[in-house]
């Protein structure tokens, strides 16, 4: 890397989202990680050589943070599922001629038989209903109200494994009752997603292909060593420019762009 220090936009809503922020600022970047819950900017806070942003933001106001901010390079490395953080910004950059690049981890390529794939929340309730009445979802509170109100779960017992952050679990009371949300934040061991499988009276699990770092692995291990089927919604389809599966292919994306324009 040349002595400049490029301004990068950096989409960090996860875990390695932010570890990468400081991987890209130990580079010499210039780092603007952006998050959207307070958990996400109390441990962004802690870098002295990375700045904040944590206001949400649509493709029209990213578009004008990038120009207004002369950024040059925007690094998307938002949670696999979160699509529409990824079309915004691929959106803005398009309109605003920034260089965007996406990091994005490895998917998990489980050997387990009892696994049924979903394109949707939709229809991975249908799949669970037919599969078992007490349904066990590990996907978060996002999208608990669109799996909720599918018809296909009227008569099944669903328990949601959520945040344990007050402004998550209100949410989730307006469709589940308090005993059926379990609030507890991970890594989840293979022990400790059995025990919570066994306590729930679990009959199928859900679960998303978030990768090892989002413990998909450690679930499917613990559906499997209990015997349970496992929902598994597939990630959206998005054409990502730019692709990379470490950081050291984003530093490299991102090295060659920057040489190029020399």
């Amino acid at each position: 890397m040349g002595n400049y220090k490029e301004k990068i936009f950096l989409i960090a809503g996860t875990e390695d989202g932010r570890k990468l922020a400081e991987f890209l600022a130990e580079k010499n970047f210039d780092v603007t990680a952006s998050v959207v819950s307070e958990y996400g900017r109390k441990i962004l806070e802690q870098y002295k050589n990375i700045q904040v942003n944590d206001k949400k933001l649509n493709a029209e106001e990213l578009e004008k943070i990038l120009h207004e901010n002369n950024f040059k390079i925007l690094v998307d490395a938002s949670h696999p599922y979160a699509e529409n953080v990824s079309e915004n910004a691929i959106t803005a950059c398009r309109n605003a001629g920034i260089f965007y690049a996406r990091y994005e981890r490895e998917e998990i390529k489980p050997a387990y038989k009892k696994i049924f794939y979903a394109e949707s929340y939709e229809q991975a309730a249908e799949i669970s209903a037919k599969l078992g009445k007490n349904i066990f979802l590990t996907t978060g509170s996002r999208n608990l109200k669109k799996f909720c109100d599918c018809d296909a779960v009227k008569n099944c017992i669903i328990t949601a494994r959520i945040l344990p952050t007050a402004e998550v679990i209100a949410e989730c009371e307006k469709f589940l009752p308090p005993k059926q949300i379990i609030a507890i934040q991970g890594k989840f061991s293979v022990e400790l997603n059995a025990e919570l499988f066994n306590h729930a009276h679990a009959e199928v699990i859900v679960t998303k292909n978030s990768g090892q770092v989002g413990g998909t692995d450690t679930k499917i291990l613990a559906a499997e060593k209990l015997n349970l089927p496992v929902v598994m919604i597939n990630r959206p389809k998005i054409f990502y420019p730019n692709l990379a599966k470490s950081f050291e292919e984003v530093f490299e994306i991102v090295e060659n762009y920057l040489m190029e324009r020399r």
